[in-house]
């Protein structure tokens, strides 16, 4: 098994957890608050503490298939020694058995310690309030959904990124023409010229974001940014406590495909934006070249929610600094869809019918 980090009260001994809205740790149980650096210490102590128990039991093996359970780890809780299934990924949870806030240290060891960590700044209500009020605001959702839907599970994550730094210098050739046109006598005459044009600039990206997390859609995380690595700070496994928290399992360099793609984007609008007062513009060719790229590894915070509605199965996400939400397709009453489809056709037809007639006399009066 593997050790497990968990901070306990002095006052109390209950586990502590970090709280998004004094930016501090705070026991549940006596309210006694702590500075967040005054724990860096444990951190350093405990480190050189986690070495593994001397507990292992002889496993039967014959019920698993080769590899089945190659990603399994099992850790043991500090607070009542029930064992917490995880895969090679988890890295921070709460304990089922009891439901204090566990962190696997083994996790963020060596190479795989994130640099950087952005605290949450909303809290679970603040999570539950924005997806209230997101449904609210939606008028074509059916009101059952509104007021009846149920949150199964709202889970705080940390999420696995690497934020990417460079300075993107772009060069880009693009065709282009200019159309003049004048009268000679009553003859009209057009004279379109061509041109060849070069752009070159550099634009400077700053923790681009890039989620690290195979089991996330990499459509939902960029729904949510942008998120301020501004307000990042330096990794501390005391933010960790109360939330759930993965390690990356995308490599660094298997992220560079996407960054890359979104670089050479951004610089291609950025330059063709000042391929102006042409009368057509098509690219020839475009070449990036990136300096001082690099990437940090940091975790990033996001709300997770889950409801039920109808017997199906709604997602959303939030982002823990923000509040920027995204998530899946919400139900249509169909009875509201129909009325506006109604009042637009019988709009329509009130226009219509003022037309006509007018239409019928402007032809009267000339051919009558």
């Amino acid at each position: 098994m593997a050790g497990l980090l968990e901070y306990k009260c002095p006052c109390c001994n209950g586990a502590i957890t970090f709280d998004s809205a004094l930016q501090k740790m705070k026991c549940p149980y006596c309210e006694t608050e702590f500075d967040v650096e005054t724990l860096q210490a444990y951190d350093e102590v405990l480190s050189n503490m986690q070495a593994p128990d001397e507990m292992e039991w002889q496993q039967n093996l014959e019920s698993w298939g080769y590899g089945e359970a190659e990603n399994l780890r099992v850790y043991s809780c500090a607070s009542c020694g029930g064992e917490i299934v995880g895969d090679v990924n988890t890295a921070a949870t709460s304990c089922p058995f009891c439901g204090n806030p566990v962190i696997m240290m083994q996790q963020f060891a060596g190479d795989l310690k994130p640099a950087l960590v952005l605290p949450f700044k909303l809290g679970k209500e603040d999570a539950k309030n924005i997806l209230r009020g997101f449904l609210k605001d939606k008028t074509l959702v059916p009101k059952a959904f509104k007021e009846e839907s149920h949150l199964d599970e709202i889970t705080g994550m940390y999420v696995p990124f690497w934020l990417f730094d460079a300075r993107a210098n772009a060069r880009g050739q693009f065709r282009t023409t200019r159309v003049s046109s004048w009268l000679v006598g009553r003859q009209q005459h057009t004279r379109t010229d061509h041109y060849s044009s070069i752009r070159d600039g550099f634009m400077d990206f700053h923790a681009l974001p890039v989620d690290a997390s195979k089991k996330i859609a990499n459509d939902l995380m960029e729904s949510l940014e942008p998120f301020d690595a501004r307000e990042a700070v330096k990794f501390q496994t005391a933010y960790l406590a109360g939330y759930v928290a993965e390690r990356y399992d995308d490599e660094e360099n298997d992220c560079m495909q996407r960054v890359n793609e979104r670089i050479r984007t951004s610089a291609q609008q950025a330059i063709q934006s000042t391929v102006v007062g042409f009368a057509s513009v098509q690219q020839d060719s475009l070449n990036v070249q990136l300096e001082g790229a690099k990437a940090t590894y940091a975790l990033l915070p996001v709300w997770f929610l889950n409801t039920t509605w109808n017997g199906q199965h709604y997602a959303f996400a939030i982002n823990g600094q923000n509040g920027r939400i995204a998530g899946d397709d919400l139900p249509e009453d169909t009875s509201i869809t129909k009325r506006l489809v109604r009042r637009k056709w019988l709009l329509t037809s009130g226009i219509t019918a003022a037309v006509i007639p007018a239409v019928f006399l402007f032809f009267r009066l000339i051919f009558g």
